[in-house]
C-alpha cells in the first residue's frame, strides 16, 4: 500500500540536462521504484520504496553504474564542483593558444603537430568528460546533451587527425574547433551550476535558520539550582528545557515556561513586527528573540519541527512539474536523435548535392551538433519555480509545487469561509446564559472541553472561561464531531458543546454556541467577530482580476450577510454544514477553476475538493493538510500575493520555454546553413541556458502591486 512506502532522497551529481534525468527516472522504474522525481537542475532524486523488496545499495550502485555519482558527505559535493571548474581551467590553458593561430602569423602556432599536441589533453579531457555522460546516456535510451558534444568534438578532432598524419594541408586543421567546442561547453556547465545555485536560495537560507547549538537547562538532584550546558540542537529531546537570551535564535519549536520576550518570527511568517510572548505562548524555532530571555519546553524535535515541515514543503513544491512543462520533457526525449539526424542530413546535402567541400561540410554538422540545446527546454520550469516558490516562502507564504501555481493563476472562482479567514477569529464574548445550578461550574466545564479543540472558536472561549473559572473540571473521552461541536466524559456525564443541533430546546434564544449535559440545555455563549482589515482590499483585487468571490459559511445568515455586504461579496451560503460546504465546492468545481479559502477542522473536505485550496497556519492540521496553499500568518494580502506571484511565475515558465522551443527552431538551420562557425555555435549554445535561469532570476526583482 502507499502507506508503507518509504521516501528517499538522493543528491545525484553529473547530470547536465533533462534527459540525463529521464535517463534516471527510467533505470529507477525499471526498477520496480514508485513516484520517481529527478531535477537536474538541483541534482535531486527522490522515489518511494518498500525497504524489504529494494535495496538502497543496489539503487545507489546502478546510478553510478550509469556514469553518476551520488553525494553522500558536504566534502564529496564540493570537490565534485571544483573538478569542472580545475576541467575548464586545464582546457582553457590549451585553448587559448589555439585560437591565438587565428589571430598571429607565428609559424608555430600553425605547424598541425604543435596544434595536434596542445589539442590532444583537451580532447581526451571532453572524451572522457563527455564521452563517459554520453555513453551514460545511451545505456539508458535517452541519450543526452552531451551525445551531441562527444560527436562534435570528435568528429572535429578525427578529421584534423587524419589530415595531420596524411599531410593533407590547411584545410583540414580544425584543432581549434575541436579544443574550443569542450572549453566553452565546461564554461557553461560551470556558469549554469552557478546560476542555478541563485535560484535555490530559498531552501539554504531555512536551512541556515536553525541554529546548531543550544543551552540545555539541568537541575540538581533536589531541583533547586540549575545549570546550562551547551549541545547539538539535533540532540534536544522533547520535554528538554532549553534557555534562550535575547539576540538567540530558539533552536526548536516549544512553550514558554517561563519569561517574556519580542520574537521576531519575519523569516517564517513575513512579518516584520516583532511579537511578544510569554508563559504557555508556542515558539517556533528558527525564530529570533530581539528583547528578553526564555526558558523553552521543547515539543518537537529537530526532524518534525515547523522549520523542518516548511523545508520539506519547499522540497516537495519544487518536485510537481506544470503541465506545460510536462510536454517539454517528452519533446526533449526524442530531441538528441533528431538533431543527430539533421546533422547527418545537413553533412550529407552538403557534401553530395551542394557540392561543398568535406572539411567545411563537416564543420556544417558539427555546427548544427553544438549549437543544438536540449537543456534550456529542462531549465525552463525548474529554475522559474524555485525562484517563485523561494519568493513565496520570503513573503509567508507556502505553494505546493508548479501545479498548484498554475490552478491558483487561473483561478476563476474564490470561495471564502467566514471565521477565522475574513474575520480575525478573535471573539469577544458578548453575552452568557446559564441554567440554575450550573453557575459555578459552567466555565470550568467550557474551558476544560475547549482545550481539546482545533476550531478558532476554541481559543477565545478557553481564554475568557479560565479567566472567570473558580473550579477544576476533569474531562476525558474528548470526541470532536465536524459541523457540530465537541463532547467529553465528566464524572460520567456527557458534556456537549456545539451549534444549536446539540439542543432539542427548540424555543431556546438562538445563540452562537450551546452547552449541554446528558442533552439538556445548561448554558448559552453569545460571540462577536471583526473582519480582518485587509479583508476589503484582498475582495476588491480579485473582483478587478474578474474572478467570482463567495461566502461559504456555517454560521447564521444574519451574520455572513452582514461580513458580505461590508465586503461587496455578492453570492453567500450560509448555515452550512462541512458535508454541504463539500457538495457546493464539488458543484462549483464541476465548471469552473476553483480556489477555496479556509480555517478550520470543517473546511477540510471542501479544502480538498477545491483546484486549490488555501488555508492559514493557524488553522487546523487537517486543514494544513488539505490546502495546497498555506498563508503562515492568516493575512489575506498574502492571498492576494500568491495569485500574482503564481502569474508571474507561470509567465515566465512559458517566456524560458518560448526562448528554449525559439532558440533550437531558429539556430539548428542557420547551423546547418554554414552561416555559423563551430565555435560560435559552441558559444551560443552556452549560453542559451544563462538567458533561461537569468529569465527566472527577474522573479526575485519583479514588485509585487
Amino acid at each position: 500500500m502507499k502507506d508503507q512506502l518509504i521516501h528517499i532522497d538522493l543528491e545525484v551529481e553529473g547530470m547536465t540536462c533533462a534527459n540525463c534525468a529521464l535517463g534516471i527516472t527510467r533505470f529507477l522504474e525499471q526498477k520496480g521504484l514508485k513516484e520517481v522525481y529527478v531535477n537536474f537542475a538541483t541534482n535531486e532524486v527522490r522515489f518511494a520504496t518498500d525497504t524489504d523488496t529494494v535495496q538502497m545499495k543496489d539503487v545507489i550502485q546502478g546510478i553510478e553504474g550509469l556514469g553518476y555519482t551520488v553525494i553522500q558527505s558536504d566534502i564529496q559535493k564540493t570537490s565534485g564542483r571544483d573538478k569542472t571548474e580545475r576541467k575548464l581551467i586545464f582546457s582553457a590553458l590549451f585553448t587559448i593558444p589555439l585560437l591565438l593561430a587565428m589571430f598571429l602569423p607565428f609559424p608555430l602556432l600553425h605547424n598541425p603537430y604543435f596544434q595536434l599536441a596542445i589539442c590532444l589533453p583537451v580532447y581526451i579531457l571532453g572524451f572522457l568528460h563527455f564521452g563517459k555522460s554520453a555513453l551514460s546516456s545511451l545505456k539508458t535510451g535517452v541519450p543526452n546533451m552531451d551525445v551531441l558534444i562527444f560527436i562534435g568534438s570528435a568528429a572535429a578532432f578525427v578529421y584534423s587527425l587524419t589530415g595531420t598524419l596524411l599531410q593533407l594541408g590547411h584545410d583540414y586543421q580544425f584543432y581549434e574547433t575541436a579544443a574550443t567546442i569542450i572549453t566553452l561547453v565546461l564554461l557553461g556547465n560551470v556558469i549554469e551550476h552557478r546560476s542555478v545555485q541563485r535560484t535555490t536560495t530559498a531552501i539554504r537560507e531555512l536551512q541556515q535558520l536553525q541554529p546548531e547549538k543550544a543551552r540545555r537547562i539541568f537541575f540538581d538532584l533536589m531541583g533547586d539550582g540549575k545549570t546550562t550546558e551547551e549541545v547539538l540542537v539535533s540532540e534536544l529531546q522533547k520535554n528538554d528545557l532549553v534557555q534562550v537570551n535575547d539576540g538567540d535564535k530558539i533552536p526548536l519549536d516549544g512553550i514558554i515556561k517561563e519569561g517574556t520576550a519580542e520574537i521576531d518570527e519575519s523569516m517564517i511568517t513575513g512579518e516584520s513586527i516583532p511579537v511578544v510572548k510569554s508563559l504557555r505562548d508556542t515558539v517556533i524555532g528558527g525564530t529570533i528573540v530581539t528583547g528578553g530571555q526564555l526558558t523553552i519546553e521543547v515539543t518537537h524535535t529537530h526532524s518534525n519541527g515547523f522549520l523542518q515541515n516548511i523545508i520539506q514543503l519547499v522540497k516537495d513544491a519544487q518536485m510537481k512539474k506544470p503541465s506545460v512543462q510536462r510536454l517539454a520533457d517528452k519533446i526533449a526525449a526524442w530531441f538528441v536523435p533528431a538533431v543527430v539526424s539533421i546533422a547527418l542530413l545537413t553533412f550529407l546535402l552538403s557534401w553530395l548535392a551542394f557540392d561543398i567541400t568535406l572539411g567545411h561540410s563537416i564543420l556544417r554538422a558539427i555546427a548544427v551538433l553544438v549549437i543544438a540545446c536540449p537543456c534550456a527546454m529542462g531549465l525552463a520550469t525548474p529554475t522559474a519555480v524555485m525562484v517563485g516558490l523561494g519568493r513565496s516562502v520570503k513573503k509567508g507564504i507556502l505553494i505546493k509545487g508548479a501545479v498548484t501555481m498554475e490552478e491558483l493563476a487561473r483561478t476563476e472562482v474564490l470561495v471564502f469561509d467566514k471565521t477565522g479567514t475574513l474575520t480575525d477569529g478573535k471573539f469577544q464574548i458578548r453575552k452568557t446564559d446559564v441554567a440554575p445550578g450550573y453557575e459555578s461550574v459552567l466555565p470550568a466545564l467550557v474551558a476544560s472541553l475547549e482545550q481539546y479543540s482545533s476550531h478558532p472558536l476554541a481559543q477565545s472561549l478557553v481564554a475568557y472561561f479560565n479567566g472567570i473559572s473558580e473550579e477544576t473540571v476533569n474531562i476525558t473521552d474528548v470526541k470532536e464531531t465536524k459541523g457540530v461541536g465537541i463532547s467529553g466524559n465528566w464524572e460520567g456525564r456527557k458534556v456537549m458543546m456545539g451549534n444549536k443541533s446539540i439542543v432539542a430546546d427548540t424555543d431556546l434564544q438562538p445563540a452562537d454556541v450551546y452547552v449541554t449535559v446528558d442533552g439538556a440545555w445548561v448554558g448559552s455563549v453569545w460571540l462577536s467577530d471583526t473582519i480582518k482589515p485587509e479583508a476589503a482590499d484582498a475582495i476588491s483585487y480579485f473582483r478587478r482580476q474578474g474572478i467570482t468571490t463567495i461566502l461559504l459559511s456555517g454560521d447564521t445568515e444574519e451574520k455572513c450577510r452582514s461580513v458580505a455586504e461590508r465586503l461587496r461579496i455578492t453570492t453567500t451560503h450560509s448555515g452550512k454544514r462541512p458535508d454541504e460546504k463539500l457538495e457546493i465546492v464539488r458543484q462549483l468545481s464541476a465548471q469552473q477553476k476553483v480556489t477555496m479559502v479556509g480555517d478550520g477542522i470543517n473546511d477540510s473536505p471542501a479544502l480538498a475538493a477545491a483546484s486549490i485550496g488555501v488555508s492559514m497556519s493557524t488553522a487546523s492540521k487537517a486543514a494544513i493538510q488539505s490546502a495546497q496553499v498555506v498563508l503562515l500568518d492568516g493575512d489575506l494580502e498574502k492571498l492576494k500575493r500568491a495569485h500574482q506571484l503564481s502569474k508571474m511565475t507561470l509567465a515566465t515558465i512559458k517566456q524560458n520555454l518560448f526562448w528554449a522551443f525559439f532558440y533550437n527552431v531558429i539556430a539548428i538551420p542557420i547551423a546547418a546553413a554554414g552561416l555559423l562557425n563551430p565555435m560560435i555555435a559552441a558559444l551560443s549554445m552556452a549560453f542559451s541556458d544563462v538567458v533561461v535561469i537569468g529569465n527566472s532570476l527577474r522573479l526575485r526583482t519583479r514588485k509585487i502591486r
